[in-house]
């Protein structure tokens, strides 16, 4: 409640905008516009979302100042025209009239704009992509510079007209102006390079401009990278620096880091602790006394209320903490702090699908990202009882969902607890937040009282006909696949072996020395759960070896983990092997083969990490005593149904609701 978390709820005051608490949604793209950059009603639902559930400011998603030329996105917002005002106001109505306040992110992409979105070349300080592989943008002239100035500042005043209580100028994470302030990227020798107060003098022009255009009462807030974490790039004591240049009319510093190389610690990497970046806040305000944002995992509102209470800053930036859960803040208020969904930082459905292959985003606990928990307004107009079978993150979502309607569902699972194979991975050190979904899910499962849960028990059809069904869903899981290679079945996971399935180490894991230095360690299998063992090994100083039959090692994970993992291989000088295959397990050593031929990898631990299949061992049988009964449904989902991730198990869990209304129950 309130007063167990005194600091987030204590109102800030900023000009003339006063925020209810301390709690800012950051920005974070969504895909959610238009094509033509207009703000869509599906976008306004989304944030209004957040401003019920009681977030003190929504800082919306970078909006464009200038397209195409510095467009980010597949359908980023604009604000370079009036035609944008209309639908900008219904938004910001919608959101104040919850007692949220709203500010919008300005945003000139600069390089990280794509040509093959835009049909133009991009433009930066200098002829020095963004990224790795992105496209060689064209310098600016010193006239375009300034047309740009002049389009910040009509920007910022269109904003202010849309109703927006402040705008933010987007000064980090690798986009233009970052590229002017970034000595990564400015290798200019006229007034914009050089010395730190000629690359920040773009950015300082924008500044005076926007503070002309939107008057002396309207904030202003700067986000920076204050630590680039990159090769040659800004550090935090560079930014310090600098900021000497742009700091008079700037009223709050959102202190955020990294830039597209370094993405890992812009977007976080699931392996951060929770609110690890708050030490760079608390340098810019002590070095500058202004407010200061700080962001970075923090998902348990006593990690918040310390941060605030310490003075490392004065607003706590969440995101995917509130993708997650957009009731974050009523849920602290309120006393509900058990009930909140925390983010797992596994970056999948809002990086991945975002950055990583230009879909919406969604998120991997939260399958109703835009609409709410809308559903459990409905309710059964007739008794209905669901069983499911395994009570993994799929079985515990389907379950929770049917009793949250009114059926009486019946949970069972055959090991002694609950949680699956995500209980199970989050064993694993760097991977022990994902425990938070499980037991997230087990509370909401123990909190229904119409919903009965069974452990320790193996289903069988006798069993669950006792149980009067008219749904059931099977939900069993996956288990390692193990192909039939030579040698693999007679050597995987015996007592006393060296080789192991992620099951098998996972069951060593508390056994594994903190030194392991001299030890040879290969993994087969480069997809997310041979690089989970990677990331285990490599940094306790194992000699370790990753072997893929694929060309390329992490394909399909989400961009954040990939830039993570490929920085902490080369950290470690872990042996990379693509193109090759494993052809047969001994004792101690992989025989495989690459475009050379056939090689022998000795190893003191063996890996073999080749993925999950699908663990059905009732669905034939469930098929043969219950399919012919045109009352009773059947449905397997999640890892059952096909291996796959988690976010693909919980939503196939919300989606009983569809079978529940085409069985006319609701």
């Amino acid at each position: 409640m309130k007063k167990d978390f005194p600091h987030i709820f204590e109102p800030l005051t900023i000009r003339r905008m006063t925020l209810k608490n301390r709690i800012m949604m950051t920005p974070i793209g969504t895909n959610y516009g238009e094509e033509n950059g207009q703000m869509s009603f599906l976008h306004i639902n989304y944030y209004e979302q957040r401003a019920k559930g009681g977030t003190g400011l929504i800082m919306v998603e970078n909006i464009s100042i200038d397209s195409p030329t510095g467009s980010n996105g597949t359908t980023q917002l604009r604000i370079d025209h009036d035609r944008y005002l209309p639908r900008l106001f219904k938004l910001t109505e919608t959101i104040h009239k919850h007692g949220a306040c709203i500010g919008v992110q300005l945003n000139h992409a600069g390089a990280s704009a794509m040509s093959a979105r835009t049909n133009i070349q991009p433009v930066s300080a200098s002829n020095i992509p963004s990224k790795d592989g992105g496209d060689i943008p064209r310098p600016l002239e010193k006239e375009e510079i300034l047309e740009i100035v002049k389009k910040y500042g009509q920007a910022a005043k269109r904003a202010q007209i849309a109703g927006f209580d402040t705008v933010e100028i987007h000064a980090g994470h690798s986009y233009l102006l970052s590229q002017f302030l970034s000595p990564t990227t400015n290798k200019r020798t006229d007034e914009f390079g050089g010395s730190a107060e000629n690359r920040a003098r773009f950015a300082r022009l924008v500044i005076e401009e926007v503070r002309r255009q939107v008057g002396p009462f309207f904030p202003i807030f700067l986000r920076i990278s204050a630590d680039e974490f990159i090769e040659g790039g800004n550090t935090l004591d560079d930014t310090l620096e600098y900021l000497q240049y742009l700091e008079k009319e700037i009223d709050v510093f959102d202190v955020s880091c990294g830039l597209n190389g370094s993405i890992q610690y812009q977007i976080d990497a699931n392996h951060f602790p929770d609110g690890w970046r708050s030490y760079m806040a608390k340098a810019v305000k002590e070095r500058y006394g202004k407010p200061c944002v700080t962001m970075g995992n923090v998902r348990d509102p006593q990690v918040a209320e310390d941060i605030l209470s310490r003075g490392d800053a004065d607003i706590v930036g969440i995101g995917r903490g509130l993708i997650a859960d957009p009731e974050w803040v009523n849920k602290v208020e309120f006393g509900k702090v058990c009930d909140i969904r925390k983010c797992i930082s596994c970056n999948i459905g809002c990086a991945g699908n975002r950055i990583g292959v230009n879909r919406p985003i969604r998120c991997t606990i939260n399958p109703a990202v835009t609409d709410g928990e809308v559903y459990r307004k409905l309710r059964v107009n007739k008794p209905c009882n669901v069983v499911v079978i395994g009570g993994g993150t799929a079985g515990m979502e389907a379950a929770a969902t049917a009793a949250e309607v009114g059926c009486n569902a019946f949970l069972i699972e055959k090991e002694e607890s609950l949680g699956g194979l995500a209980r199970e991975i989050s064993k694993i050190p760097d991977k022990k937040r994902l425990s938070d979904f499980p037991n997230y899910m087990i509370h909401r499962t123990e909190s229904l009282p119409n919903l009965y849960t069974f452990t320790g028990i193996e289903a069988d059809t006798d069993f669950i006909k006792k149980l009067k069904p008219n749904i059931i869903v099977n939900a069993t899981g996956s288990s390692p696949l193990l192909p039939p290679i030579t040698g693999l079945h007679d050597n995987i996971d015996k007592e006393n072996g060296k080789v192991f399935s992620i099951l098998g180490m996972i069951n060593h894991v508390d056994q594994y020395p903190e030194d392991m230095s001299g030890k040879k360690v290969v993994v087969v299998g480069g997809g997310a759960v041979g690089l989970d063992v990677v990331e285990f090994f490599a940094p306790r100083g194992a000699d370790v070896s990753i072997v893929e039959m694929m060309p390329v090692i992490g394909n399909g994970i989400d961009p954040i983990s990939k830039v993570d993992t490929s920085t902490m291989m080369k950290k470690y000088n872990v042996v990379q092997m693509t193109n090759t295959a494993l052809k047969e397990v001994k004792t101690d050593c992989f025989i495989v083969e690459d475009a050379e031929g056939i090689k022998t990898l000795d190893f003191d631990y063996g890996f073999v990490c080749l993925g999950m299949k699908a663990a059905t061992p009732l669905v034939d049988k469930l098929q043969e005593e219950f399919g012919q009964d045109g009352n009773i449904e059947i449905l397997n989902i999640g890892d059952s149904f096909r291996a796959r991730r988690i976010i693909e198990g919980v939503e196939e869990g919300r989606n009983i609701i569809s079978i529940l209304d085409k069985r006319d129950y609701l």
